[in-house]
């Protein structure tokens, strides 16, 4: 999958935005900062990915504006204008700079997690953080964004990014219902906006609660997390056509309107994600009999 990324990257470094059949082809800030993600892995694994990693790398410091937002090269296939949501572009800076310290990666991409603050509210809610409706943004787009500012704590380790995390967390959790289910749209009060569910942004966040727990210890996040992942997980297959089984749909129900009627491969990576960090924290949990005790968990009493 590796040598073939690199063999469709346009010569600045960039890549293209969309499906690999998609018009027009253009350079997207976005799609290559997720892919810079998968460059950045597989340089650490295989050790032969460096020089399309840095052209990836040097492509998005160049084309960053002085404030830290990218401008200039947004998806054709989303609403124009600025995107909170490309603290997740920061994120993949963040890996490249632990492969290429001192190439200016870290710094683009602490200057755009400032800059994405900037749009936060005090309650934790991100204005310009959705792909075509701002004032009720996709969950999926909020655990991008939700993400990156983790990740520039997880790599600077400077409190007040955490304290950012921690606002948006506590603010999603406020919506989740009591058998894991999350509105796949959110409004600036955090209350619901949508009927249906974004289970690619469920999974997203549950990831996002989990590694808050990782930093603080708090057990608001594991069960909030554990939850939201049981919710996606009622939703997959385990038997059935190969086509299915083991798929993540776009929506809950199928209908709704992200990725309507598909089953998507991110949905799917995202909640592997979330499902194997679940696993390794397993063991931090307050447990009885070997089993998680979902009691104490709900009530910090262990």
């Amino acid at each position: 999958m590796t040598d073939w990324l690199t063999e469709i990257q346009l010569p600045p470094g960039a890549f293209q935005g969309g499906k690999i059949d998609s018009h027009p082809v253009v350079p997207v800030t976005f799609n290559t900062g997720q892919i810079l993600l998968g460059l950045a892995a597989a340089e650490n694994c295989f050790g032969v990915y460096r020089e399309p990693m840095r052209r990836a790398a040097d492509w998005l410091v160049l084309s960053q504006d002085a404030d830290g937002c990218w401008r200039r090269h947004p998806t054709p296939f989303a609403e124009p204008g600025e995107k909170a949501y490309d603290t997740h572009v920061a994120w993949g800076l963040f890996e490249a700079a632990r492969l290429e310290p001192g190439r200016g990666y870290a710094e683009a991409g602490v200057a755009n997690v400032r800059w994405a603050l900037g749009l936060q509210r005090d309650n934790g809610w991100f204005e310009k953080c959705c792909l075509d409706n701002a004032s009720i943004p996709l969950t999926h787009t909020i655990g991008y964004a939700l993400r990156g500012v983790i990740e520039a704590y997880r790599f600077t380790g400077e409190a007040a990014f955490l304290e950012a995390a921690r606002r948006t967390g506590d603010g999603v959790l406020a919506a989740l219902g009591a058998d894991g289910r999350l509105p796949g749209r959110l409004a600036s009060d955090w209350s619901a906006a949508a009927r249906w569910v974004c289970l690619t942004g469920s999974a997203q966040i549950a990831h996002c609660w989990l590694m808050l727990f990782q930093f603080t210890n708090d057990l608001r996040y594991a069960q909030a997390a554990l939850s939201a992942n049981a919710f996606v997980r009622r939703t997959v297959l385990l038997d059935g056509p190969p086509e299915v089984r083991g798929g993540v749909k776009g929506s809950l129900p199928l209908s709704g309107p992200y990725g309507r009627y598909a089953y998507l491969n991110w949905a799917a990576k995202f909640l592997a994600d979330s499902l194997m960090l679940e696993i390794d924290l397993r063991p931090r949990l307050p447990r009885e009999d070997g089993r998680i005790n979902r009691v104490a968990l709900a009530h910090g009493t262990f």
